[in-house]
């Protein structure tokens, strides 16, 4: 659970911007929706499965589609031939 302490001389608002900023830190309005309706547990493994490939595919483009092991090649010198 989420607690603030509204701070001396803190208006609402703010206070009310931190509460939500921490609870989307913790997540809970992430749990919130996905609890929203139930899945059989077949279809929240095959949710789980479908959000790590999402995952994978988006670390892979973001590296440069090189994946892991890939090392960069370094750039020819001066005078060096490609």
């Amino acid at each position: 659970m989420v607690f603030i302490k509204v701070r001396e001389g803190e208006g609402i608002e703010e206070a009310l911007r931190r509460f939500k900023r921490e609870c989307q830190r913790n997540g809970i309005l992430k749990e919130i929706k996905r609890r929203q309706y139930y899945l059989s547990p077949s279809a929240e493994k095959k949710r789980k499965r479908e959000e790590a490939a999402r995952k994978r595919r988006r670390r892979k483009t973001r590296s440069g589609g090189m994946g892991r092991l890939a090392a960069p090649r370094p750039f020819p010198g001066p005078g060096e031939k490609l």
